[in-house]
């Protein structure tokens, strides 16, 4: 008799096709199906050993044009982690000036993985 096979349906986000994978996980070997292209088999196989996701939000911006800094992570971070990373960026002030691509938080939620500026936000002119 065969070993039973966990059964899950994912959608596979690596590209703009967004297949609708059907991944068999059994206790060795894993299958996918309604891929159209490899990345989706990758994916899947990501998804299931390990998960990991980007981050984009805002902090609090103190001095700019704006009030709030548009942010992301420099790379991906496991998607156990999104929570505690967000909780620790609600206490986070970045100081005007910023430039694209500046560090704003040097390791996300014990990562490694910086926390970058997606824009750059002048000071606030004063008498504005």
């Amino acid at each position: 008799m065969p070993k039973e096979q966990a059964v899950r349906t994912m959608t596979c986000i690596v590209c703009p096709n967004g297949c609708r994978l059907t991944v068999r996980a059994g206790q060795e070997q894993i299958s996918v199906s309604g891929n159209l292209c490899p990345k989706g088999v990758q994916f899947a196989r990501d998804e299931i050993a390990h998960p990991m996701r980007s981050l984009t939000t805002t902090v609090r911006l103190a001095g700019g044009a704006l009030p709030v800094l548009p942010v992301r992570t420099e790379g991906e971070i496991p998607k156990e982690k999104l929570g505690e990373g967000m909780r620790q960026l609600a206490g986070v002030t970045a100081a005007a000036p910023v430039a694209c691509g500046d560090t704003v938080l040097q390791s996300l939620a014990g990562t490694g993985v910086r926390v970058i500026a997606t824009c750059t936000v002048e000071r606030k002119e004063k008498g504005s």
